[in-house]
């Protein structure tokens, strides 16, 4: 039978003292085998979460506040795509929708992403979470109006500024939102809620390709400037309501407030008892594992993310996953889908957009239901998966495209030339196929990725860690999106097809990269990861299955391991 730690120890005399009972192997009355921490499923044993209560339902309603910071992110992203399909966009800008102009014009929103890097720790762990993503809000709203002014100027270097500051403010907002929804999420249900955080990327994306298509109709160049300003929307949520929210109840503690933390974890994570099983958890590890002299006070101070290998590692993990993420395709699916259209022979407008608007809606609904399996599969096993379906996918893809690229060819020639192209004469059963492959590509990458994209990297840091790590995890998002901006639309246009075969290649090696490297971290607090990534090795201690010896109350009275984990 393993040693039982201190905490166990003490939480259990402390409820049975007057009862006499003892943590003699004879009071055990069943046992479980799982995997995870056994005071996080001790907790869990004896005072289960009660998800559909009002107390529970106030606390998933702040976090949709915070969930507007992913929309924000994603109305963005999926608004250029839309954009480039528009020809009075295109015409105003003198840009097509493949090539290097196409990448430039797209790519400003991730210089400023970089350039905000400095400031993402300083406003986050400085003033707060709330006031992180205040700020964040603030600097997109400023991007939209002078992206909006445009109109009046002709002055396509604004037009850059602005999204030069839409860059800036995604950036820090992205940081934020994450942040504060893990921070303040039950650990019961930490997993799916900050999952559902990533699950509204995808809702701003429909809501901007929604506007994109019903703008179609709006006369000259109204039909994009519209959905320019509608950018303001959701960072508009965030900007109102940050000030009426509670604010993290770990910055809370470090920052020399801890009763306040005390009542909040009282208030939404015991349901009003401050004796809850949850309440004395979070608090003992608070005590024990958050620094109230930390880094995260120093805004110049790094030295958090590299001062030993844990560190290193979380956040190793950290950047791998969050360029994985862009590594995958979804990236230039998303801001290249007009050119990816072309090359299946799809090239009219109206249908583009169509086609735009009913995507974004296929991923709500999937990243919606993948968001539900995170707990179930795990992490780990989900991360792995996705990239092998991801991968599966483009391999359907490229064939498809491959057998429609002399028709896109002859088409393109003829149109050049200044004919028309004769539509009876297109191969329709290999264009359907390369939407049908690009669709199902999104449903995979959307059940598994969507979800995790916010939720891995920001559970994987500590505290200290986490503000400046998430600036880590944007300059890596930004390095991958910036490689995909600049190399895929040139590659698009010059090798055309034979572009999605890096993808269907990538996939695989990100799948064996992740099985050999990335730990599991379900069933877990934040605080208990530090056991994970403290072990000589994180990914097999995460995955080891552990025999708890319960007594009639439930209290965890031995703890015996089953197996080392993943070989």
């Amino acid at each position: 039978m393993a040693d039982i730690t201190e905490k166990h120890v003490d939480s259990h005399v402390a409820e049975h003292d007057d009862n006499d009972h003892s943590l003699d192997k004879n009071k055990v009355v069943a046992t479980k085998v799982l995997i995870g921490d056994e005071t996080f499923n001790q907790a869990m044993l004896k005072e289960p979460p009660q998800p559909r209560n009002w107390i529970a339902i106030q606390l998933y309603l702040i976090s949709v506040v915070g969930f507007c910071c992913s929309t924000s992110n994603g109305f963005d992203s999926s608004l250029f795509g839309n954009l480039l399909s528009q020809k009075h966009f295109k015409a105003f800008f003198d840009v097509s929708n493949v090539g290097i102009q196409a990448g430039i014009v797209s790519s400003m929103t991730q210089i400023g992403g970089v350039a905000a890097l400095p400031f993402i720790g300083p406003a986050i762990d400085t003033f707060g979470r709330r006031v992180g993503m205040f700020i964040g809000a603030s600097i997109i709203i400023l991007g939209v109006i002078i992206q909006g002014t445009v109109i009046s100027t002709g002055n396509t270097g604004q037009f850059m500024g602005g999204r030069f500051f839409m860059g800036m403010g995604v950036s820090i907002i992205a940081s934020a939102g994450p942040c504060y929804v893990v921070e303040i999420s039950h650990p019961a249900y930490r997993g799916i809620v900050t999952g559902f955080y990533n699950v509204f990327w995808p809702v701003g994306a429909l809501v901007a390709s929604s506007a994109c298509r019903g703008a179609l109709s709006l006369p000259g160049n109204a039909s994009w400037i519209v959905p320019i300003w509608l950018q303001a929307m959701f960072p508009g949520v965030v900007f109102i309501f940050a000030w009426f929210l509670p604010e993290s109840p770990r910055w809370l503690y470090t920052n020399g407030k801890q009763e306040q933390a005390k009542a909040f974890l009282t208030k939404y994570h015991g349901n009003g008892n401050p004796d809850s099983e949850w309440v004395r958890l979070q608090m003992w590890e608070y005590e024990a594992h958050l620094e109230l002299d930390g880094a995260d006070k120093r805004w110049w101070d790094y030295r958090a993310l590299f001062k030993n290998r844990t560190s290193r590692y979380r956040l190793a993990c950290n950047c791998a996953v969050s360029l994985f993420g862009q590594w995958a395709g979804n990236g230039v699916v998303s801001y290249f889908l007009s050119g990816v259209l072309d090359t299946a022979g799809i090239t009219e407008t109206t249908m583009q957009n169509n086609l735009f608007v009913a995507m974004n809606a296929v991923q709500c609904v999937v990243s919606f239901t993948g968001s539900m399996f995170v707990d179930k599969i795990g992490r780990r096993p989900l991360l792995i998966w996705v990239n092998v379906g991801c991968s599966i996918c483009w391999i359907g893809v490229t064939v498809a495209a491959s057998i429609i690229a002399p028709e896109v060819r002859a088409k393109k020639a003829i149109e050049d030339a200044g004919g028309v192209w004769d539509t009876s004469l297109g191969n329709k059963s290999a264009s359907g196929a390369t939407v049908a492959m690009i669709y199902i590509f999104q449903a995979v990458y959307s059940f598994g990725w969507t979800p995790l994209q916010a939720l891995y990297p920001v559970e994987v840091l500590s505290f200290e860690m986490r503000a400046k790590g998430m600036a880590f995890s944007n300059l890596f998002v930004t390095c991958g999106t910036l490689v995909n901006q600049f190399g895929f639309p040139v590659a698009l246009k010059n090798i055309e097809w034979k572009t999605y075969i890096v993808f269907m290649v990538w996939c695989l090696v990100q799948a064996a990269i992740i099985w050999y490297f990335v730990p599991e971290t379900k069933n877990r607090t934040l605080e208990e990861l530090d056991e994970i990534f403290s072990a000589k090795n994180p990914r097999k201690t995460s995955t080891a299955k552990k025999a708890l010896n319960l007594d009639e109350h439930n209290n965890v009275v031995g703890v015996e391991d089953i197996n080392k984990g993943d070989a």
